[in-house]
């Protein structure tokens, strides 16, 4: 039976679970595990390094949490207010001399293409691409308070098609603030996957023609409808999997045998979500076996701490690890604000 303290301070507590998930994962990505057991040690004995640095993914998701403050600083959150903080902020993020972490190639060709005045940013999108990055960074929509459903998954699709256009990064963009939200307001996980499929399918050809403007036309598709309806689709399948998966796979087991390496953004949200699943109360051993996979480890781990974080609160992670984290006050200045 899962348990949750009754004050909690869920976005504090998921945005430092992303970092800490992102260290600890950031030095076993592109390792099978044997190589991780080799190198770091039983999987359930992981330490987060003594300098614990972070990736292209928590250095995201702060430029994300950033453009999000500045846009609802000016007044209600809508596509026009958002869209050039946002832009603003990747530009930043990609000239920035700490843009080498291993940063993915289609955020880096994206904003290659987001420096260009007067570009607009449908023309910047990397259609074609699904990977993790455009989901690896968007739990701060799950945590900003008094936002409709609109405009979450507005907002998050938005976040995603700067970047990563393909119709299954925008929808698991979606689902995975939507299940952070969730998991914020005190949805038990034992139910999560259940209310996540529902989600999915009322949204299945819902295309968000405010947020997203004509980015369906880049593609090969008839229609927007049908545009975002196979992003839904391969969602849905990997649900199936996740939900098959939470019943039956070991926690012995790398949790990429079962839902995916996680280099693609549905991949990432069901492995990392997976591993939460499996130890909805020992978050720190939840971060170990993510990290501890064969996949894109720190985005996996990344993503499974923001879903622990988000249930548990701020202190389920421990002291000496978040006294150390890297861009702590900027996590805890952000927290903080969305917490209150």
């Amino acid at each position: 039976m899962t348990t949750r303290p009754a004050s909690k301070r869920a976005a504090t507590g998921s945005l430092l679970g992303l970092a800490l998930g992102d260290a600890l994962g950031f030095p076993t990505e592109f390792n099978d595990v044997p190589s991780i057991l080799a190198k770091c040690g039983p999987w359930r004995e992981m330490e987060l390094p003594a300098r614990a640095f972070v990736s292209d993914d928590t250095q995201m998701t702060l430029a994300l949490g950033r453009a999000l403050r500045t846009a609802m600083e000016r007044g209600f959150l809508a596509p026009e207010r958002l869209e050039r903080p946002l832009r603003e902020e990747f530009v930043d993020w990609y000239r920035s001399p700490e843009n080498n972490r291993a940063p993915g190639n289609t955020c880096l060709r994206a904003c290659s293409l987001l420096v260009k005045e007067g570009l607009h940013w449908q023309d910047a999108s990397q259609i074609g691409s699904k990977g993790c990055g455009a989901n690896m960074r968007v739990a701060p929509l799950g945590l900003v308070p008094a936002l409709s459903d609109e405009q979450r998954s507005g907002a998050a699709q938005l976040q995603s098609a700067l970047t990563h256009g393909h119709p299954t990064a925008l929808a698991a963009s979606d689902l995975t603030a939507r299940a952070v939200h969730l998991l914020a307001q005190g949805v038990d996980p034992a139910g999560l996957v259940d209310a996540l499929r529902s989600y999915a399918l009322q949204n299945r050809t819902r295309y968000h023609h405010a947020w997203l403007g004509d980015l369906w036309t880049r593609s090969q598709d008839p229609g927007p409808e049908h545009f975002i309806a196979r992003g839904w689709d391969e969602c849905l399948a990997i649900l199936h999997r996740l939900q098959e998966a939470a019943r039956t796979v070991s926690p012995e087991a790398d949790p990429c045998l079962a839902t995916g390496e996680g280099w693609i953004a549905e991949e990432a949200f069901a492995t990392g979500l997976l591993c939460f699943l499996l130890f909805p109360d020992e978050p720190v051993t939840a971060l170990r076996r993510a990290a501890c996979s064969a996949g894109d480890s720190d985005s996996v781990a990344c993503l499974t701490g923001a879903f622990a974080g988000a249930w548990l609160g701020a202190d389920a992670w421990p002291a000496e690890w978040a006294e150390r984290i890297e861009h702590r006050g900027d996590l805890l200045e952000l927290g903080a604000l969305w917490d209150a």
